[in-house]
């Protein structure tokens, strides 16, 4: 049996990983991106674990959780959330207008990831921040009068059989492309 050294691997190991991860306390002072997430109706306490665990990764601002979908503190959540729950700023509003209404208030712009018959394609829109964008339930989606608060509609472009992403998914595919393109103005 041969012991692989730090020289043989390609991969770093998990210690070395956490060695580079900040603290809960310097968190606080890395610059977060001007994007947010509003979450409605999401049923799956797994898939909102997710979406934590993916605007930790992309540097979202805040996630703002609405009508029934799970929120912190919950044991169930944390599980999945990794404890990217205490990372990200998050509030949970129970009436999602409501919730969209104060967004907007505060000169963000309410960006709809679903397909709808205004929606373009992520890929082909020239993004202004700040941005919140919102995902919805795993079946119906965001609800009709949730998307006629939004000021622009985007959809992932799906080249397979099937027509959706899973919500978590969708969340870290919109999140990344979206910080992709903010880092991108700001160079």
């Amino acid at each position: 049996f041969h012991m692989i050294s730090n020289m043989d691997r390609i991969k770093r190991c998990n210690d070395e990983l956490k060695a580079d991860r900040p603290t809960l306390e310097e968190i606080e002072f890395i610059h977060r991106l001007p994007i947010s997430i509003l979450v409605e109706n999401v049923r799956s306490v797994h898939n909102v674990g997710s979406i934590f665990r993916s605007a930790d990764g992309f540097g979202a601002k805040k996630i703002y959780l609405t009508g029934y979908t799970a929120h912190p503190p919950r044991e169930d959540l944390h599980k999945t959330a990794l404890g990217a729950e205490d990372a990200v700023p998050w509030e949970y509003i129970e009436n999602t207008i409501k919730a969209a209404e104060s967004i907007k208030n505060q000169a963000i712009q309410l960006v709809l990831v679903e397909q709808t018959h205004n929606s373009q394609s992520i890929y082909e829109m020239d993004f202004q921040f700040p941005i919140c964008f919102i995902v919805g339930n795993e079946v119906t989606g965001v609800s009709e009068a949730l998307s006629n608060e939004a000021d622009l509609h985007i959809e992932i472009s799906m080249r397979g059989v099937k027509q959706s992403l899973n919500v978590s998914v969708a969340a870290g595919v919109v999140g990344y492309e979206l910080a992709r393109g903010y880092l991108a103005k700001k160079i």
